[in-house]
């Protein structure tokens, strides 16, 4: 089949709701490189939007993945299921939670983390149900994760939006307290803008929230979807700012690449009771196995030094292209989720083109910045030529 009869069958039976794709399509992977339908090799700096933690056909992941296909890929929660209890034992041993609810992907694992905020209070017979995000934030696709969103482009072609979720300036301390009232219930936070634009919350506003949260007897949770599983060189990107959050969610990484997401909570804070919330997938066998391949190969691997080492390598010479040219506003981002902002969406659109002509795979955040979040397993060779050919395509423009 020719990439033009995807495409066709795609335009007649697809609903088309990602009309901007790029003209790909990828039939094989190795490491960090993917191949395309004409054989075609790229260099992956996208990893599923920072989803391919072990890059691709890793002999850990794909041997989980075997044994689980020949024995129980999928089985009810009415039953205990050993792969479920042990990777709930080992997120709790790595991070600052006590207990763990598995979901799909990201969006549910921030519905379920609300919902567990929520009935935090409701169970002491408290009135308070108001969730504060943040503008330029993203946290789902969902109603209520729309309406947690903080971008209009999302909100807009469903309004009204969920009541009870109100969006504040980033970065201003004295908005969110203000916005925090008597049924203000938790704040929900990115602690990086992935989608936003790679912007990287400063560390003194995040322990000014915590001390606020605090203070006023609301919960933080952090939404970790993107930065969470090792991408920012600390296997939680929480652990760069000297606070822990009260619930944090996870997907993305997490199952390099099989779907799943987590809530984690404190004792205190897990405030499900049996019929308080459920899911048909979430936690299955499959996907437990695919996240305890990716946990124990970080750990036994070392990968969270290569990548503080290489995401520093990365930050510095993204730097060197900032001062170098005058389009380039900023470089921005911590360990391998990076960015490049530039002053026109124009100028990313073509250098998105460039770049995959010359086989690299770059993808746009924010509008007008390119995001870097390859593998874990990147290495330093690839990331040069990634650099050296991104060097050109800005030199050209």
């Amino acid at each position: 089949m020719t990439l033009e009869n995807i495409k066709n069958l795609n335009d007649k039976y697809f609903v088309n709701i990602y009309n901007g794709r790029y003209p790909l399509c990828f039939i094989n992977g190795d490491g960090v490189i993917l191949t395309d339908i004409s054989g075609k090799k790229y260099v992956d700096f996208v990893a599923g939007i920072a989803v391919n933690t072990l890059g691709y056909n890793h002999p850990t992941l794909v041997n989980a993945i075997y044994e689980k296909a020949k024995s129980v890929m999928h089985c009810s929660n009415f039953y205990f299921i050993k792969e479920q209890a042990i990777l709930a034992e080992k997120l709790c041993n790595i991070s600052f939670g006590n207990k763990v609810f598995f979901t799909n992907s990201g969006t549910e694992a921030n519905e379920g983390a609300i919902k567990m905020a929520k009935r935090y209070f409701s169970k002491q017979g408290i009135k308070k149900h108001k969730i504060i995000t943040l503008k330029n934030s993203f946290h789902g696709r969902t109603l209520a994760m729309v309406a947690a969103t903080g971008q209009e482009k999302y909100q807009k072609p469903y309004m009204p939006l969920v009541n009870g979720i109100v969006n504040v300036e980033k970065g201003n301390v004295a908005a969110l307290e203000n916005a925090i009232d008597d049924e203000t219930c938790a704040v929900m936070m990115e602690l990086i803008q992935g989608e936003g634009g790679v912007l990287l919350m400063g560390k003194e506003y995040v322990q000014a929230v915590r001390k606020l949260c605090s203070d006023k007897g609301i919960l933080l949770i952090f939404d970790e979807v993107q930065t969470g599983i090792g991408r920012t060189g600390k296997m939680f990107a929480y652990e760069h700012f000297g606070v822990t959050p009260d619930i944090m969610t996870l997907a993305k990484g997490l199952g390099g690449g099989f779907p799943i997401g987590a809530i984690i909570a404190s004792d205190t804070y897990a405030s499900f009771e049996p019929g308080d919330h459920g899911t048909t997938f979430g936690g299955n066998p499959m996907a437990c196995a695919c996240a305890q391949a990716v946990l124990n190969t970080i750990i036994k691997d070392n990968l969270l030094v290569h990548v503080e080492t290489l995401g520093k390598y990365l930050g510095d010479k993204l730097k060197d292209l900032e001062v170098k040219y005058n389009f380039v506003c900023k470089s921005q981002g911590m360990g391998l989720l990076r960015g490049l902002k530039f002053d026109d969406k124009v100028i990313l659109a073509t250098i998105i083109n460039k770049m995959m002509d010359k086989g690299f795979l770059l993808c746009p955040s924010g509008g007008n910045t390119l995001r870097m979040v390859p593998p874990l397993i990147m290495d330093k060779v690839n990331l040069n030529k990634m650099l050296d050919a991104l060097n050109e395509v800005l030199s050209e423009i």
